[in-house]
């Protein structure tokens, strides 16, 4: 996929060429899962791969849409609120954010990707935030003035439309990540610092497609509501669960389970912070990565048996720092980080051995810190 690719299919669907390409990356996150609507510490990194969304005005009553992933054409208003439980929700959606802060028109839009969907690398964020830098140059003429608000118009388009309790998280790094760099992001207050991070990453996707419209996903942000209420009871100052000591979470009444995802979030946000100093020492970050999975996999109850063996499996190969699962899990991605010529020979032997013991083949691939959303390509004069 490119710029080249989604410029062809708009040309080839609309018989004429775009007005704009924008693209976003999918993402990673380094450390930090599960605490992004909790109001903790994040630390994502953009991945390599990213979705480019070719954009112009149709001159019709409604909007169009392609997908080179998906057959047909599709037409929606983005003036109407009705969602259709499909794809183009999230270009909906987003389009229908947008008409805030800018001259709405109907547009006609064309989609390529290389984020793979359902395998928790944000491929919905991607959409979400290309397709906002593209309607923001073709009802605005520029983006630059309204460049901030990128996160938060796609953010509003996944939680208030698609209907995904989601955090920040995805939208931010899609929006503002930095090459060569992670993005430590709190998201209570949206503070960000880019964090210098060169490392190769290698990323196993398990084959084991999750959608978090129908995941445990929304169950566990209603748990962490529960755990929040009753911290509030003995301390009203406390606004998000991630700022509980973990003192604060043994000593409250709550239900063996609430306290375990309790547990999880006040110990992950804290280990983003040693993530981070390690990272910046030039020191192994392992043993944290190893703990996030442990606390995701036993506490917050959102890993899977194919996750757990990709990351018992990686650590057994020589010159492996840390493994650990990846987005909200129940199925996706794992990544593991070490020295590079030992995740190359990881990227080889995994898939066989990975194939023999789940009956499917997964997929990999290596990545360093990539760029956040930018204009590709307009019309030269």
């Amino acid at each position: 996929m490119s710029v080249d690719g989604a410029i062809d299919l708009f040309t080839e669907s609309f018989g004429v060429r775009p007005q704009v390409v924008a693209s976003a990356p999918g993402r990673v996150n380094l450390i930090g899962e599960h605490i992004d609507y909790n109001g903790g510490q994040v630390l994502p990194m953009a991945i390599a791969q990213r979705t480019w969304v070719a954009m112009g005005s149709s001159g019709r009553s409604t909007s169009q849409a392609v997908s080179a992933s998906a057959s047909g054409m599709v037409e929606f208003d983005a003036g109407s609120p009705q969602r259709s439980g499909q794809w183009w929700d999230y270009l909906h959606g987003t389009l229908r954010e947008l008409r805030g802060v800018g001259r709405p028109t109907s547009v006609q839009v064309a989609v390529t990707s290389e984020v793979p969907q359902g395998a928790g690398l944000s491929s919905s964020a991607a959409l979400e935030v290309a397709t906002a830098l593209a309607g923001l140059v073709v009802w605005n003429g520029e983006a630059e003035s309204a460049r901030e608000q990128l996160a938060t118009i796609a953010h509003r388009a996944e939680t208030e439309f698609v209907g995904v309790a989601c955090g920040v998280m995805d939208q931010t790094v899609s929006a503002f990540a930095r090459e060569g760099h992670a993005l430590r992001l709190w998201c209570d207050s949206g503070k960000r610092e880019h964090v210098p991070f060169h490392r190769a990453v290698l990323i196993v996707d398990t084959a084991t497609p999750r959608a978090l419209r129908h995941s445990r996903y929304n169950e566990r942000r209603a748990e962490c509501d529960v755990a929040l209420h009753e911290l509030q009871r003995s301390d009203a100052t406390l606004r998000h669960l991630a700022h509980a000591t973990p003192q604060a979470v043994q000593q409250a009444t709550l239900s063996d389970e609430v306290r375990r995802r309790a547990a999880h979030v006040v110990g992950e946000t804290r280990r983003v912070g040693e993530f981070v100093d390690l990272a910046m020492r030039g020191e192994s970050v392992g043993a944290v990565m190893l703990a996030s999975h442990r606390s995701l996999r036993d506490d917050y109850e959102c890993s899977s048996p194919e996750l757990d063996w990709v990351v018992e499996h990686a650590m057994q190969l020589d010159g492996i720092e840390g493994a650990r699962m990846t987005g909200a899990g129940w199925g996706g991605c794992a990544i593991v980080v070490g020295r590079e010529s030992a995740l190359r020979e990881l990227s080889q032997s995994i898939v066989p051995e990975f194939a023999s013991e789940w009956r499917r083949a997964p997929s990999t691939w290596m990545s360093t810190a990539a760029s956040g959303a930018r204009i590709d390509w307009v019309p030269t004069a």
